[in-house]
């Protein structure tokens, strides 16, 4: 562990997660070359190439795939979905300490709660990620930045301290004092496209749709009342703007679901739709949509687990 402020010396990194998010960041950190970074990945990789704006560049890795040969780290990046949260306990065990601080990107609500479990009293920064990254290979990952900023954290100390960590990596953290809408906001981008482009069986040209296009303002109406209640502070016409962001990405895009989908892979669904479902139920709204939704892509789950 290091015995300097966040900052001021080189950090130990490790990144728990990598598919495109955790790899993207992991090829960002080498190329800041700042930071020791680590790679807790299941097959050796040697070496991960970075696609950013076209340019690729090749960085040596540090990749381990037995958390037995690690020990206590400065910051643990934790990128798996949602639902592999409890799988990822072999390595936080291993990683975490009361002086480690780890950064959740993954989709939805509730990433304290969900993390701290398995983290032995490490504290846990929230993030909301914008970025997007594809895993191209298993040593190749193409990383696309858009919009204002890349990832969203608390405006706290640790979220400062993330901001620092990642100076220099040229991606951009937007720190916010009501981050509860910020990440409501994204999941509410979530609970429109991943669903639709994991069912359909196509990226997001298929919200450029007239008929698809209704329906996800119906959604989001349903969704947008349950954020609300939440306490979530969201505008009256934030379907409308959500959709409008949507028909901002490119139409080639797809979504971690989509591409779970095409996999044969587990749909991160409880984390985003059924985050939805679930904070309906406690407030007691109904969402006759969402609900449909969740029970349709449950059954795909099922068929793929």
């Amino acid at each position: 562990m290091s015995s300097f402020p966040s900052g001021q010396a080189r950090q130990t990194i490790a990144i728990v997660g990598f598919g495109g998010i955790g790899a993207a960041l992991a090829g960002a950190l080498l190329a800041a070359d700042r930071h020791n970074v680590i790679a807790c990945v299941r097959r050796p990789i040697e070496r991960l190439i970075l696609d950013r704006a076209g340019q690729e560049t090749g960085f040596p890795l540090k990749a381990v795939t037995d958390p037995a040969e690690l020990g206590p780290v400065d910051w643990v990046m934790l990128c798996t979905k949602a639902h592999h949260t409890p799988g990822t306990a072999p390595w936080l065990d291993r990683l975490c300490t009361r002086q480690t601080r780890v950064a959740v990107l993954q989709n939805g609500i509730g990433h304290v709660a969900r993390t701290a479990p398995f983290a032995h009293g490490a504290t846990i920064v929230p993030t909301v990620v914008y970025y997007n990254g594809e895993r191209l290979a298993d040593d190749r990952v193409r990383l696309r930045v858009g919009g204002e900023h890349d990832q969203v954290a608390p405006d706290d100390e640790a979220g400062n301290s993330l901001a620092q960590v990642l100076d220099g990596t040229g991606l951009r953290v937007h720190l916010s004092g009501d981050f509860t809408t910020l990440a409501w906001r994204k999941l509410l981008l979530n609970v429109v496209v991943n669903p639709i482009t994991a069912l359909t069986l196509q990226r997001q040209a298929v919200a450029r749709r007239d008929d698809v296009h209704a329906l996800s303002l119906r959604i989001l109406r349903e969704a947008v009342a349950v954020a609300r209640a939440d306490g979530a502070r969201l505008a009256d016409d934030e379907p409308a703007r959500v959709m409008s962001t949507i028909l901002s990405f490119s139409p080639e895009l797809g979504t971690s679901m989509y591409f779970d989908r095409l996999a044969g892979r587990t749909l991160e669904i409880e984390a985003l739709t059924g985050a939805v479902v679930a904070a309906a139920e406690r407030h007691g709204i109904a969402v006759p949509l969402n609900q449909a939704l969740l029970t349709l892509l449950r059954a795909v789950s099922a068929a793929a687990g």
